[in-house]
C-alpha cells in the first residue's frame, strides 16, 4: 500500500513566505472604496505570487499533496466588499490550476470555524453557504474538482437534532455543492461513530482525524470501523483521506504539537496496513513541512518501508 503525506499551510522552511495576507474590513472602511480596493488588489496579487513560490517549493521537495488556505482572497465573502474575483484574477487563478494539474497534485481546503451548516441560526446557516460557495469558486476558477472538509458542526439541543439538522441543510445544498464536501470526525462532539453513520447515510467521504478520534470516541477498537470507513471514498477515484497530528502535551491534549509521535504513527500505519488501500495522510502539525520532512527521517531509521520520494512510500 502507498502512503502519501502532506501538509497545512505555508512552509516555515522558507522565511518570509505567505499567501495568506489579508486587509481587515475595518482597515478597508478607514481607507474608503477607492483606496481599500486597491489595498485589497495588491494583496491579492502577492498572494497569487507567493502561491506560485509555495507550490514551486513543494514540487521541488516532492510534495504532491497539500491543503489550500482560504485566505487566498481576503474579504471574499463580506457583502459590504464587491468585487468579482474569479473574473479579476482569471489569469492568476488560471495559472495556479495550470500548475497543480500539470505536476498531479493533490489539494483541497478547510472551510474555518465560522462554517456551522447545522446552525441553529437562519443567518449563520446563510453565512456558511456564502463560505461553501466561496470555496467552490476557488477550485473551478483554477480548473479544479473543489474538495472541502467541515465538521459536523454545532451541538444546540443535543446531537440528535443536531444531527437531523445537518441532514436537512445538506440537502437543501445545491448538487454542486453536496459532492464536493467530505466530512471529519472532530475533537470534542462528532466522534466516528456519529460521522461515518452520517458519511453512509449521505454518500459523503469519510476523512478520519486520528487526533480527533484520541480526544473524542466510544469505541476502542478503531481498525473494526476501518473498512466502513474506507469504503465511503468507493465512488470517488481519490485515495482515502486521513488526518493525523500528535498531543501538544497530557494537559493540553486536544492541541495540536509541533512535531509528530513517531510510535503513534507507526501504530497508526499498522491499524491501516491489513487493508492494503493506498491512502493520503495529512499532517496537521505547527512545524508544517519540517515536521513532514522529519516524520520522514525517522520512518527511515524505524521501519523497513520503501520511500518512493521525499514524501511518498510503500508498506509491504
Amino acid at each position: 500500500m502507498k502512503i502519501r503525506l502532506g501538509y497545512v499551510g505555508t512552509p516555515i522552511t522558507i522565511p518570509n513566505i505567505t499567501y495568506s495576507s489579508t486587509v481587515t474590513y475595518t482597515n478597508y472602511v478607514k481607507l474608503g472604496p477607492e483606496q481599500g480596493l486597491h489595498k485589497l488588489n495588491q494583496t491579492i496579487l502577492s498572494n497569487f505570487e507567493h502561491l506560485k513560490q509555495v507550490l514551486n517549493y513543494n514540487m521541488q521537495n516532492q510534495i504532491t499533496f497539500y491543503r489550500l488556505s482560504q485566505n487566498l482572497i481576503p474579504l471574499a465573502t463580506k457583502e459590504e466588499v464587491v468585487f468579482d474575483f474569479p473574473k479579476l484574477y482569471q489569469q492568476q487563478f488560471q495559472e495556479i490550476g495550470q500548475i497543480i494539474k500539470e505536476n498531479q497534485l493533490r489539494v483541497d481546503s478547510h472551510p474555518d470555524q465560522f462554517c456551522v451548516l447545522n446552525s441553529t441560526k437562519k443567518e449563520v446557516v446563510q453565512n456558511s453557504i456564502k463560505i461553501l460557495q466561496f470555496h467552490y469558486q476557488l477550485f473551478t476558477s483554477m480548473n479544479l474538482s473543489p474538495h472541502m472538509i467541515i465538521h459536523i458542526g454545532s451541538n444546540t439541543f443535543g446531537k440528535k437534532q443536531s444531527l437531523t439538522r445537518f441532514k436537512k441543510q445538506f440537502q437543501k445544498l445545491p448538487p454542486h455543492l453536496q459532492k464536493s464536501i467530505y466530512l471529519e470526525n472532530d475533537d470534542k462532539v462528532f466522534n466516528i461513530v456519529d460521522t461515518l453513520t452520517l458519511c453512509e447515510e449521505l454518500n459523503i467521504p469519510f476523512v478520519l482525524d486520528y487526533h480527533h478520534y484520541l480526544c473524542n470516541h466510544d469505541i476502542k477498537n478503531l481498525e473494526t470501523y476501518l473498512p466502513r470507513i474506507l469504503k465511503t471514498w468507493s465512488h470517488t477515484n481519490l485515495p482515502p483521506k486521513m488526518h493525523f497530528s500528535s498531543p501538544k502535551s497530557k494537559k493540553e491534549f486536544r492541541s495540536h504539537s509541533e512535531y509528530l509521535d513517531i510510535k503513534e504513527f507507526i501504530h497508526f500505519l499498522n491499524l491501516l496496513k491489513p487493508h492494503a488501500t493506498n491512502i493520503d495522510i495529512m499532517l496537521e502539525c505547527k512545524a508544517k513541512d519540517d515536521a513532514l520532512f522529519r516524520l520522514m527521517r525517522q520512518l527511515k531509521f524505524y521501519t523497513n518501508y520503501q520511500f518512493i520520494n521525499n514524501s511518498t512510500f510503500l508498506i509491504n
